[in-house]
């Protein structure tokens, strides 16, 4: 399975038979009250900054996402998007919950981006889907439906199933859509990490498709929390993610120890080369 994603100038290649890709986090308000200011007052300085320093830490990929009280994403996210393709060539993942800015952010896109997100609910399928199928994007589909984040893994894969057979329904392939099995907090709740990579091994198995995950949310309220993102990364990657949304400053790492000892790194080339780097 590839999912081809691209800008005006690079493509990148989402496979199993390719090193993991790494999609950054870090343009996003959420937790971040800079970023709201400066997003509130339509400055789009520090986006340019959070694109280079993630594209320089190793990023292929850039989630873009301004979603905060007080901003109009319809006019800011198209702009965002022009501000970070003005100093990084990397593709994009377009994160609005807001299908009107996904369309305006897609009409100034040059290149095939990703859409975050779609879920397995009926107001999101129908509004989310037609954009997938009218710009030719790739979407990451949400293991959620109405009824919330399903709390074992059977049910999880069912909305994966069902967003699959939607979206290829509607004309959009399989290899254009990348699911989230989602990951809560084991502080709250311990059996949760263990419930997403169960999803994870199924909905690889059954689907065959690829597979991205948001790590950081399993160890919030939690101490060390690098610790545990880490740990958990790692058994996200072996059961079958191979796009994680990440900080990859910090995640970069231990995904290229990863990869190495799980054989997509030939003579360790990349291993070391960053580790020389750092």
């Amino acid at each position: 399975m590839e999912t081809r994603l691209s800008s005006t100038t690079k493509e990148v290649l989402i496979s199993d038979k390719e090193p993991t890709i790494l999609i950054g986090e870090r343009i996003n308000p959420s937790g971040k009250q800079k970023l709201v200011a400066a997003l509130q007052a339509g400055n789009l300085e520090l986006v340019r900054k959070e694109a280079l320093a993630q594209v320089q830490a190793g990023a292929d990929i850039l989630d873009v996402n301004v979603g905060a009280a007080g901003v109009d994403e319809v006019t800011l996210l198209p702009q965002a998007v022009q501000a970070v393709t003005d100093v990084v060539d990397v593709p994009l993942c377009l994160d609005s919950s807001n299908p009107a800015a996904l369309e305006s952010a897609l009409k100034v896109y040059h290149g095939k981006p990703l859409i975050n997100s779609v879920t397995g609910e009926e107001h999101r399928l129908v509004k989310v889907l037609p954009l997938v199928k009218k710009y030719k994007t790739a979407v990451i589909g949400l293991t959620m439906d109405d009824e919330g984040i399903p709390n074992n893994p059977e049910r999880r894969a069912a909305i994966a199933h069902k967003i699959v057979e939607r979206a290829e329904a509607s004309g959009i392939p399989r290899e254009d859509i990348i699911i989230d099995c989602l990951s809560l907090s084991i502080g709250a709740d311990n059996e949760a990490g263990l419930v997403t990579i169960e999803t994870i091994g199924k909905v690889k198995a059954e689907l065959g498709v690829n597979l991205t995950l948001g790590a950081s949310n399993i160890s919030f309220g939690l101490p060390d929390r690098n610790l545990l993102n880490s740990a958990f990364l790692v058994t996200a990657i072996i059961a079958g993610v191979n796009c994680p949304i990440v900080d990859v400053a910090k995640a970069r790492p231990i995904i290229l120890a990863a990869d190495l000892i799980l054989g997509r790194d030939k003579h360790a080339r990349r291993y070391i080369e960053a580790y020389r780097q750092r």
